[in-house]
C-alpha cells in the first residue's frame, strides 16, 4: 500500500470517528424499554401469513416459546421471535460471516487484513450447494423462518441500535446465509494454534518446538473408552475464539445414579464474553417440534436443549478438520483467480483477488497470517465441503431415542462436537461427530504440509464410523474439549488441559446418587488440578532453596502454600499464587516453551513436572521477581475477586471515544483458565478483565419434562436499552438459573405475556 494511501486511510478513520463521536450515541442510550414496551414493538402493520393460529408466551426474562399448529408457522414465528430479540447481533453475524467487515468499521487497515483472511477462508463456499440439496420438510423449515426475519425487518416501526451504529442497510435474507452463519461458529481449533506458533517457524529449533506441541497436545486424558502473532494476527484470532465455539463442559449422568431412574444432563457453552450473549433461549411447540434450548440467533435449531424424549449439549472435540498444503510447485493452471469487490464504509470500494487451488484457497495470500516470506499455502478444510448440519440439528431436535440421536448426527460435520445424551428412560452416550480425512496415525512433520499428504483426504470417515459411547459402567460421561477416546483415524492434535474433564469425574464419581443441584453445583466448580500441582512443585522447591528470602517474600509463599486451590471470589491464595507465577514462570523458562505448552492445552501441568530441571541461580531469581509481584498483588487487590472482573460489556466497548457507552461494568469472578468454572485469563499480576469463558448455563432432570433451568450471562434480549439485556447477570455470576418447562401446558400457565395471531390478521392480546 503506498504512503499516500495509507494517509488517506488514517484521515479516513478520523473522519469517522469524529463522526460517530458527534453522534446521538455519545449523549446516551435511552432509559431501559419494559417487556410490554418491547412487544409493543412486535410488527403490526402488516398481517402475519399464519395457516392457523399462533400464540408466543413470553416470560419475565423475556423468553418466547411458540405453540403454533403447523410446523411451517412455527418455523415462521422462530423468525419473528429471533429478528426481535437479535436482529442487530443477527446482521453482524450476517455480515462477519460473509466478510464484509468494513462495510460496518470503515477503512481501518487493521479491519481489512482480517476481512482478507475471511473472504480467503470463504466460509459460504457451499451455502448454497447444501441449500439446494436440503430435504423438502427441512427446506420448508428454513424458508419459513427466513421469512419471519425478512417480515420483522421488513416492517418493524423501529430496527436495533447497530443499524444506526454501523449503517446498515434493510437487505432481505436468503436461506443460504443463514447456513454460512453457523460456518462462522464453525473455525478449525488449529487454526489458533497455527497463528500462534507461525511465527516460531524460522527458527532453527522449530522441530524441537513443534515436537513439544503435539507431545503435549496428543496426550491428554480422553472422555471416554468407545465401544464401538502480528495485531492482524492477533484480531483474527481472536475473532474467530469469540465466534466459535472452541470451548464447553457437557456431562450427563445415567438413571443408575439417580433417585428417579431417569438421566440428568449439564451443559455449560464456553465463547467470548460480550453483550448480547453468543446464545439465546427459545421454545418450540408444534406437530414435529418440542424443544426448548439455546439457539444461535439466526440459526433456527435448538444447540443446547431437550425434548420430550432426549436431552443433548456437547463441546468442541478439537479435531483435525483442517491441513496446510505448500502448492508452491503448483502449475500455473491449476491456480484459479477470481476478483470481489470490497465495500468500505466512508471510503471508495475496492477490489481484492482469491486464489483457489484444488487444494483450497491460497491462504499465505492473507497478510494476517504470520507465514513465511515467499510461502504459497493452501487451506484444505473440512468446511469446504457440502455438509449440512441444520438438517443433522433437526433430525436430533426430533429424536426420541439413541439410535435417532446418532443417524441424525451422521450428517454433521462442523463445527467437531462431542455430543453427549441423555434421556428419560436414563440412557446416556457421547458421540464423535465430525467428518475427517482418513489421516495415518504419524504426527504430522509441520504445520506445513507436502502436496503428497493430500491423498489423505480422499476418503472422509463419518461419526459413524468414530468412537461413541453408550450406558458406560460408571453411570456418567463428561468432556471438556479433552483428547477423544482412539479412533479408526487420529481425532486431532491439541486439545484441552486435563483439569476439568478429571474434576467433572472426580465429582461426578464421588457420590453414589446425583441430582440435577449436585450438577448445577459442578458447573460452579473452581478447583484447578493444574494449580495445585504447580503450587506443590513451587512451594516444595521455594523451602528448599528459598533461605534468603524477606518476611515480605515468605508471608506470600506462605499464602501460596496454603491456598486450597480453590479460585473463589474470596480467595487470597489465588491473588498470591497467579500474580507469582506472572512473574516466576517468563523468568524461569523461555517464552517458546510456555508458548508451546500453553497452545498445547497443558502449561501448569507440564512446567510443574520440569521445575526440577531449572538451574538453581535462574530459580532464585525467578522466585524473588515471583514473590514480589504476588506481594504487590496481595496489597492491591487482596482477594481474587477484585483481581479477577467479568466485563459486562457490548460487542462495541471497544470503540475509540464512544466505546465506554457500551460498558455496562465489571463485577468480581471466581473460576480460572482450566476450572469446571471456566473464567479465561491472561498470566498476570494486575487486576484484569476475563473475556472467555461460561456465558449460558443449562440443566435438565429427563425425569421431569419441565425440570430444566438455563440463565445466560447478560439477557435474552439483544435491545440495548430492554431491562431484559443484562437482567440475567446476578443470577448468571451467583450459580442460579431460571426454570423453562418444555409442557405446553406449563408453559400457558407459567409464562404470563402473550403474543396471538390469528390466519392474516394483525396480532391481538
Amino acid at each position: 500500500m503506498s504512503r499516500l494511501k495509507q494517509w488517506r486511510r488514517i484521515a479516513a478513520a478520523s473522519v469517522l470517528a469524529l463522526s460517530v463521536s458527534s453522534c446521538a450515541v455519545l449523549s446516551g442510550l435511552p432509559e431501559p424499554t419494559s417487556l410490554e414496551q418491547r412487544l409493543a414493538m412486535l410488527p403490526t402493520a402488516t398481517a402475519m401469513p399464519f395457516e392457523r393460529p399462533v400464540t408466543i408466551h413470553w416470560n419475565a426474562q423475556a423468553v418466547p416459546f411458540i405453540e403454533a399448529e403447523t410446523d411451517r408457522d412455527a418455523a415462521f414465528a422462530l423468525g419473528l421471535v429471533h429478528a426481535h430479540l437479535r436482529l442487530g447481533q443477527m446482521e453482524v453475524l450476517r455480515r462477519v460471516s460473509q466478510a464484509r467487515l468494513q462495510e460496518m468499521a470503515g477503512p481501518i487497515a487493521q479491519v481489512a487484513q482480517i476481512e482478507q483472511a475471511l473472504r480467503i477462508l470463504n466460509l459460504g463456499k457451499t451455502s448454497r450447494q447444501v441449500y439446494a440439496a436440503m430435504a423438502p420438510e427441512k427446506k420448508a423449515w428454513l424458508d419459513a423462518f427466513v421469512a419471519g426475519v425478512n417480515m420483522y425487518q421488513r416492517t418493524a416501526k423501529d430496527l436495533p441500535h447497530e443499524y444506526t451504529l454501523l449503517g446498515l442497510d434493510v437487505v432481505p435474507w436468503e436461506p443460504h446465509e443463514v447456513l454460512t452463519i453457523g460456518r462462522l461458529a464453525s473455525v478449525d481449533v488449529s487454526w489458533l494454534v497455527w497463528i500462534r506458533l507461525m511465527p516460531y517457524r524460522n527458527r532453527a529449533d522449530w522441530p524441537q518446538i513443534w515436537a513439544r506441541v503435539q507431545e503435549e497436545g496428543t496426550t491428554s486424558a480422553p472422555s471416554f473408552t468407545p465401544n464401538g502473532k502480528s495485531a492482524a494476527a492477533e484480531g483474527l484470532s481472536d475473532l474467530l475464539t469469540t465466534l466459535s465455539r472452541t470451548g464447553s463442559n457437557s456431562m450427563a449422568v445415567a438413571g443408575s445414579k439417580t433417585a428417579s431412574g431417569a438421566a440428568l444432563i449439564a451443559n455449560d457453552p464456553h465463547l467470548g464474553v460480550n453483550l448480547p450473549n453468543a446464545w439465546m433461549l427459545a421454545g418450540v411447540k408444534s406437530p414435529n417440534y418440542n424443544m426448548v434450548g439455546f439457539m444461535v440467533p439466526g440459526v433456527p435449531f435448538v444447540a443446547v436443549g431437550r425434548n420430550p424424549w432426549i436431552a443433548w449439549g456437547g463441546t468442541n472435540m478439537r479435531s483435525a478438520s483442517s491441513d496446510l498444503f505448500d502448492v508452491s510447485a503448483l502449475p500455473a493452471e491449476q491456480i484459479k483467480s477470481r476478483t470481489e469487490e470490497v465495500k468500505v464504509r466512508w471510503w471508495f470500494d475496492e477490489e481484492i483477488t482469491i486464489r483457489e487451488t484444488p487444494y483450497g484457497p491460497v491462504l499465505s495470500d492473507a497478510s494476517a497470517l504470520p507465514l513465511k516470506p515467499g510461502e504459497v499455502v493452501a487451506l484444505k478444510w473440512i468446511g469446504h465441503y457440502p455438509t449440512d448440519e441444520l438438517s443433522a440439528m433437526l433430525e436430533v431436535n426430533q429424536a426420541r431415542n439413541w439410535e435417532e440421536f446418532r443417524a441424525g448426527l451422521a450428517g454433521f460435520s462442523i463445527s467437531p462436537q462431542n455430543f453427549v445424551y441423555a434421556d428419560a428412560q436414563g440412557n446416556i452416550g457421547q458421540v464423535t461427530a465430525t467428518h475427517l480425512p482418513a489421516r495415518g496415525k504419524d504426527l504430522p512433520a509441520d504445520i506445513v504440509l507436502p502436496l503428497d499428504k493430500a491423498k489423505e483426504w480422499d476418503r472422509i470417515v463419518t461419526s459413524t464410523e468414530l468412537p461413541s459411547a453408550y450406558n458406560p459402567a460408571q453411570g456418567y460421561v463428561a468432556s471438556a474439549n479433552n483428547r477423544g477416546a482412539e479412533g479408526e483415524v487420529p481425532i486431532g492434535y491439541f486439545f484441552s488441559a486435563d483439569d476439568r474433564v478429571l474434576r467433572m469425574q472426580q465429582l461426578l464419581g464421588a457420590k453414589p446418587v446425583l441430582t440435577a443441584a449436585d450438577l448445577k453445583a459442578i458447573q460452579m466448580d473452581t478447583v484447578s488440578i493444574s494449580s495445585l500441582m504447580m503450587r506443590d512443585a513451587f512451594v516444595k522447591r521455594a523451602r528448599a532453596e528459598g533461605s534468603g528470602l524477606t518476611p515480605v517474600q515468605t508471608k506470600v509463599l506462605d499464602a501460596i502454600a496454603s491456598w486450597d486451590g480453590l479460585y473463589s471470589k474470596s480467595s487470597t491464595g489465588a491473588v498470591a499464587f497467579e500474580a507469582a507465577m506472572s512473574a516466576f514462570l517468563p523468568a524461569a523458562f523461555l517464552k517458546e516453551d510456555i508458548d508451546a505448552l500453553d497452545a498445547a492445552g497443558s502449561p501448569y501441568t507440564r512446567l510443574s513436572l520440569e521445575l526440577g530441571r531449572v538451574d538453581a541461580a535462574k530459580f532464585g531469581a525467578a522466585l524473588t521477581l515471583g514473590l514480589d509481584a504476588g506481594s504487590a498483588a496481595m496489597a492491591a487487590t487482596p482477594t481474587w475477586g477484585e483481581m479477577h472482573r467479568m466485563g459486562v460489556q457490548a460487542y462495541f466497548s471497544a470503540i475509540p471515544l464512544i466505546g465506554g457507552r457500551y460498558n455496562f461494568g465489571d463485577v468480581p469472578a471466581a473460576g480460572s483458565a482450566e476450572t469446571v468454572l471456566k473464567t479465561d485469563h491472561p498470566l498476570t499480576a494486575e487486576r484484569h478483565l476475563t473475556r472467555y469463558g461460561a456465558q449460558a448455563r443449562h440443566v435438565s432432570d429427563m425425569a421431569n419434562p419441565d425440570a430444566n433451568w438455563f440463565v445466560l450471562l447478560g439477557g435474552n434480549d439483544g435491545w440495548y436499552q430492554s431491562q431484559n439485556f443484562i437482567d440475567q447477570v446476578p443470577a448468571f455470576m451467583d450459580g442460579q438459573s431460571y426454570q423453562v418447562p418444555l409442557q405446553i401446558e406449563t408453559v400457558r400457565a407459567t409464562f404470563p405475556v402473550k403474543t396471538r395471531w390469528m390466519p392474516a390478521t394483525k396480532p391481538g392480546s
